[in-house]
């Protein structure tokens, strides 16, 4: 039987399996880098929720800067706006703006613009009347 078979027909047998065997070690290779795109996604969302729980339990945990009850949570652009002494005084000492970070996240550029808003002295209180 082999000798009714051409050399060419054989080459093309050869390319086709091994074209085939190339798709299957792509598809392999494709399958476990997206096993890994997954597992890094499902990582990062991890570290994600765990920065916004670490951001909401921060005004009870040791060393934040001020009395929770003296913190309201926006959440964006800055995490928090305080103003200790408010609550048992009934008088604002200062404002802060509080950015929560865990472990080593930095600061956004956004995050790093109102800092130096804040440095600079570009602050100022506004009053919005709505006349009605």
């Amino acid at each position: 039987m082999l000798n009714n078979i051409s050399l060419s027909t054989l080459l093309l047998i050869f390319v086709i399996i091994v074209l085939v065997l190339l798709l299957i070690i792509q598809q392999i290779a494709m399958s476990r880098k997206l096993k890994k795109i997954r597992q890094d996604a499902v990582k990062r969302s991890n570290a994600v929720k765990g920065g916004q729980l670490a951001e909401q339990l921060a005004p009870y945990l040791p060393n934040f800067p001020c009395n929770p009850a003296d913190a309201r949570f926006i959440g964006k652009p800055v995490d928090f706006v305080a103003f200790p002494g408010l609550d048992q005084k009934g008088t604002a000492d200062e404002v802060l703006l509080i950015e929560v970070k865990t472990g080593a996240s930095q600061l956004s550029q956004r995050e790093k613009a109102i800092k130096e808003a804040v440095k600079t002295g570009k602050v100022r209180y506004v009053e919005y009347r709505i006349e009605g």
